[in-house]
């Protein structure tokens, strides 16, 4: 079965054993396109996942807005590696470079920060808020934690630079040069077409369709088909398609910062990159409310894989096809006993996140908590995740070197996502790539 008839048939059946509503993706390979679609687009209406459905593209923006900042670099606009505050004055982080913003080693902490606010203004009042309530969570360049935070900087940044809104610069120099013809960033838009609704397992369609525009930049409000996202990919498989020049594309695919840890994809600009059986994939994927899409670019292969499901655990689909076109070993982990855990145990502390972690009996046990700022940002976040942020507390055994693993889950073929590290002497912690820095005893 070729890898077309493998999807299509794929789709159908994950999405039938369990209970997605509707996934839709599209191949690029030696030239040629192909998209399919399975299931509904929202149950609410019944109405139908069709190849031209648009969706929410979530963090796959992010690589976006890392486009565009390369764009203006070409321009003379931006220096990636100048200051920030040489085109932000009011955000005074010491050592902090225009690089650090898009290859999420800024340590801006503000990864659940969700100032509620909308028009031309949204981003200048973001950053305004965020330099009044957000720190720091580690000096810049000394690690990887995935930034919200600083990708949406970039955005305002941008605005700076350009004197056009993020919405205004993103139609001009990425979707028209890159043949995004159907892409756009509001609700009022997309509602004139076949457009996606998320939902939450066990609950139905989403009650929150976007987060606000003050994240625009980290994958708030950007709207699209995988057609559209197909486009995007191919603009990275090399010669920049008139968007960007090679040596550009180049350097975003570039290592840039590497945890050296598993539960942490090295880093380039935008882009995480991944080796497969020696082949470089660059990926990013993009939650939305009720909602994952994906983008998988293989330059060696000529290779762009985008897709997207109306339900998170569409997550998995997403992993298997990525297996499916760029086959590798699956990772395997065994329990490794550790002498002196409670050097693990602590609070550590992000921006509105709280981490308990206790030494018990040979693992540790850890308990996180959402300490909402103000009610306006829980709402958000509550709309976000499609109710409460509460989870109970979960075991972890030691796997390897300050990593660890969820007790319970088989640990051969273990997706890097669901593991813990911990840095610095356990300093930090890290998982699904986001550092919490412990609190003062």
């Amino acid at each position: 079965m070729d890898d077309l008839a493998y999807l299509t048939h794929r789709a159908a059946e994950f999405c039938t054993d369990n209970g997605i509503p509707g996934y839709v993706a599209g191949l690029h390979r030696g030239g040629e396109r192909h998209v399919v679609a399975h299931g509904v687009a929202n149950t609410a209406t019944g109405a139908p996942m069709r190849p031209d459905t648009g969706f929410l593209f979530g963090s796959v923006t992010k690589i976006m807005t890392t486009t565009l900042v390369m764009r203006q670099a070409e321009r003379g606009l931006i220096d990636p590696d100048a200051p920030v505050g040489r085109y932000l004055p009011a955000l005074t982080v010491p050592g902090l470079r225009v690089r650090h913003l898009i290859n999420h080693t800024s340590g801006i902490d503000a990864d659940l920060f969700f100032p509620d606010e909308a028009g031309r203004d949204a981003l200048k009042i973001y950053l305004e808020r965020l330099v009044r309530e957000c720190g720091t969570l580690f000096p810049p360049g000394e690690h990887v934690s995935y930034s919200n935070g600083g990708m949406i900087v970039a955005g305002r940044l941008l605005e700076v630079v350009t004197g056009l809104s993020y919405h205004d610069l993103l139609a001009r120099d990425l979707f028209t040069p890159a043949g995004m013809t159907t892409a756009c960033t509001s609700a009022e838009q997309a509602i004139l077409r076949s457009t996606a609704v998320g939902h939450i397992p066990g609950s139905g369609p989403t009650r929150m369709f976007m987060l606000p525009p003050t994240w625009a930049p980290a994958g708030a409000t950007p709207i699209g088909t995988v057609e559209d996202l197909l486009a995007f990919g191919r603009v990275h498989l090399g010669d920049g398609a008139g968007v960007l020049s090679a040596e550009s594309v180049a350097r975003m695919r570039t290592i840039t910062h590497d945890a050296g840890r598993p539960d942490t994809d090295p880093v380039g600009l935008g882009w995480l990159v991944r080796s497969r059986a020696g082949t470089t994939v660059l990926t990013m994927t993009g939650a939305s409310p009720g909602g994952v899409a994906v983008l998988i670019v293989v330059p060696e292969r000529d290779l762009v894989f985008a897709a997207y499901g109306n339900d998170p655990r569409a997550l998995t689909l997403h992993d298997e096809m990525l297996d499916r076109l760029v086959p590798a070993p699956a990772p395997s982990y065994a329990v490794a006993p550790v002498a002196g855990l409670t050097r693990y145990a602590g609070i550590y502390r992000s921006n509105q996140l709280r981490v308990d972690v206790r030494a018990i009996g040979g693992e540790l046990e850890e308990t996180v908590t959402y300490e909402p700022a103000d009610a306006a940002q829980e709402r958000i976040l509550t709309g976000f995740v499609g109710g409460p942020f509460a989870a109970p507390p979960q075991r972890y055994v030691p796997v390897g070197d300050d990593l660890f693993a969820p007790a319970g889950l088989p640990l051969d073929g273990l997706p890097p996502y669901h593991l813990v590290s911990y840095h610095a002497g356990a300093a930090y912690r890290a998982a699904g790539g986001r550092m919490t820095r412990r609190a003062p005893a």
